[in-house]
């Protein structure tokens, strides 16, 4: 095994358990290292630090999984790293209610570059990094032996693989896997389109928003905005809501919420569905002072480091447009997925939108990552979703 070595003084992440280390900070990178390969990290005397895979010749080097000298990468290493984080999902969600859950989040379950989403039977492995690729036979076996799925589908199709000059994969792995896969959660049934949907099919990190959502919709009327599959939308009617209307500029999606509400038997209820741009719709008068709760679930406004700025005037601009629009002592639902917008950045602006559209916003809950997305505390970087329950009061 290749073994790296690391500045005297870039060893502190290493030490508190960091698990990322750049170029910048080895002494020296041999030629010829292929993405994956298994490398041990020492400091300049030598001493053992940590255990990884070597990523790329780029700034970010080593993806680190290990900080144990003995542990050896095989079959077993990744029964043992897939088995410890069911367990942890196991005491966490309850089964007869919930069979859909992140299993695998990457580096801060100690597998980095790799997401592994389970829905019911089967599961979705998503290779972000071309490293990790590299081990995803064992990672297929690992997951057949301990849970027997249907099938297992690959979604290696995200922007960050461009990176690292990888292509997109998107297929078959293991047994079959149908166009639509049936789930339940929080009690409520989905389908979920794992194949062509968004992220690895369905928002598994919004599992707990969802569930605080319907006790503010008891004969309410709700306008769920980038609805998607209508995963808020049929939260709001199971719990109880009035009224509820869905938008999303995407045709598929707004069919697939359409027969998500049906699939519950929620489709006697008042039930609206518009294929429109957000932005569009919000601009109606006929809507103005209708709504008591307003969701805001945008994509990411913020694609990198270099879009803070543009990124934070489009959340700013749907915010204004949503609370100009919501009943007085109604409730706005205001989300961000934007990994380079943090929580104190998002309510700054949200203050913003309060003094322009002049409404007093009270924080009732905040959320960020769901149950199953646990974080490591020194990968910061991780951090990503927020998600404000605010009480608009004129």
């Amino acid at each position: 095994m290749i073994t790296l070595q690391v500045k005297s003084n870039r060893v502190g992440p290493i030490v508190g358990r960091h698990p990322w280390i750049f170029s910048q900070a080895l002494v020296n990178i041999p030629e010829k290292l292929e993405s994956g390969e298994p490398v041990v990290i020492t400091d300049e005397t030598g001493r053992y630090l940590a255990s990884g895979y070597f990523n790329s010749y780029s700034q970010m080097a080593v993806r680190l999984w290990s900080f144990d000298k003995e542990e050896e990468v095989d079959q077993e290493f990744f029964n043992r790293r897939i088995k410890k984080a069911n367990d942890l999902r196991a005491e966490l969600l309850d089964p007869k209610k919930t069979n859909a859950y992140r299993l695998i989040n990457a580096e801060n379950d100690l597998l980095p570059g790799l997401i592994v989403d389970r829905y019911a039977d089967y599961f979705v492995v998503q290779c972000h990094t071309k490293g990790i690729e590299r081990w995803k036979d064992m990672i297929v076996t690992a997951i057949v032996e301990q849970f027997k799925p249907k099938g297992i589908y690959e979604r290696s199709d995200v922007l960050v693989r461009r990176l690292e000059a990888a292509e997109k994969i998107n297929q078959n792995l293991y047994g079959e896997t149908p166009d639509l896969v049936k789930i339940k959660e929080n009690g409520l049934q989905y389908y979920v389109d794992i194949k062509e949907g968004q992220k690895t099919g369905f928002f598994l990190d919004q599992r707990d928003k969802r569930a605080a959502l319907a006790k503010y919709c008891k004969d309410k009327s709700v306008l769920n905005c980038f609805c998607y599959s209508g995963g808020f939308s049929i939260s709001a009617l199971g719990g109880g809501a009035a009224e509820v209307v869905s938008v999303d500029a995407s045709a598929s999606a707004i069919e697939l919420a359409r027969k998500n509400i049906e699939l519950n038997k929620l489709d006697k209820a008042d039930c609206k569905l518009f294929v429109d741009d957000v932005k569009h719709y919000l601009l109606r008068d006929e809507i103005k002072d209708h709504f008591d709760v307003i969701v805001l679930d945008p994509p990411a406004f913020i694609k990198d480091r270099h879009k803070i700025k543009e990124g934070i005037a489009g959340y700013k601009k749907i915010n204004e447009m949503a609370l100009l629009k919501i009943k007085d002592g109604g409730l706005l639902v205001t989300c961000s997925c934007s990994a380079h917008l943090s929580m104190t950045d998002f309510r700054y602006m949200l203050s913003e939108a309060g003094a322009r559209t002049g409404r007093t916003l009270q924080i009732v809950e905040s959320f960020t990552h769901g149950i199953d997305h646990p974080v490591l505390v020194p990968f910061t970087e991780s951090e990503y979703l927020k998600v404000l329950f605010i009480k608009v009061i004129r």
